[in-house]
């Protein structure tokens, strides 16, 4: 058991400045971004700010009809907010690990439940999973991010990623994927024997199945989504 005088405790966990930029981890489960300007981030991950910011969810026709359409049909899980202004901002998300990602004119498919914070400088775009909607709980959507900037996704635990080679393919359970290389495109296989075999439709009887050069990553939790208003 940790026991801690008053002061002790909040020497140990109080705030530090680290100086490394728009994006810092604060603890392993707790993003502080230095904001001077704006930034997209997940809706209701704010658990603390100081200065003056100001928060506000993204628009029904921000992005235009097409986006619209594509968040409509895909049922996604996940609403963005815009926080903009000058201070410190502290987000986080159920207490999962975050791991930050520096694009450098890179291509990154990101699990919209998994993305919690990344720089409006970053290209996005909604990508739905077509032959896969409806048969996982929550249903299931990603985000396409490109270009320069930063991001910051969340994972149960530690991650894990796997290389992929022509030579070598990766099998996944889609609900432990958190992102994949831009250039990879996810095939999605049913293992009627396994589905036969447990006698029920478990995530295990779908799996995703990534071919090419790139890399996946995956969480050692099989998350389950669900539908936020």
């Amino acid at each position: 058991m940790n026991r801690y005088s008053i002061n002790e405790f909040v020497n140990k966990t109080q705030q530090q400045d680290k100086g490394e930029g728009l994006f810092e981890l604060e603890t392993p489960r707790l993003l502080e971004i230095n904001l001077n300007g704006k930034i997209w981030a997940k809706a209701g991950s704010m658990i603390s700010y100081r200065g003056q910011i100001k928060f506000k969810r993204e628009g029904v026709f921000e992005h235009g009809l097409g986006r619209m359409m594509k968040k409509a049909l895909s049922g996604e899980g996940t609403a963005l907010m815009k926080a903009e202004g000058n201070g410190k901002l502290y987000i986080a998300d159920q207490g999962k690990k975050i791991s930050i990602l520096h694009l450098n004119n890179d291509s990154i498919f990101i699990n919209g439940n998994d993305l919690l914070a990344f720089e409006t400088e970053l290209n996005w775009d909604i990508k739905m999973m077509k032959k896969i909607s409806g048969m996982i709980a929550g249903g299931l959507f990603n985000v396409k991010l490109d270009g320069t900037g930063m991001a910051a996704i969340t994972t149960h635990y530690d991650p894990l990623t796997l290389i992929v080679t022509p030579e070598s393919p990766v099998y996944t359970d889609p609900n432990a994927t958190v992102a994949w290389s831009g250039d990879l495109q996810p095939e999605f296989i049913t293992d009627v024997s396994f589905k036969t075999l447990i006698g029920r439709g478990s995530g295990e009887s779908i799996q995703m199945k990534f071919s090419g050069s790139g890399f996946v990553i995956v969480q050692p939790v099989e998350e389950v989504y669900f539908t936020q208003s």
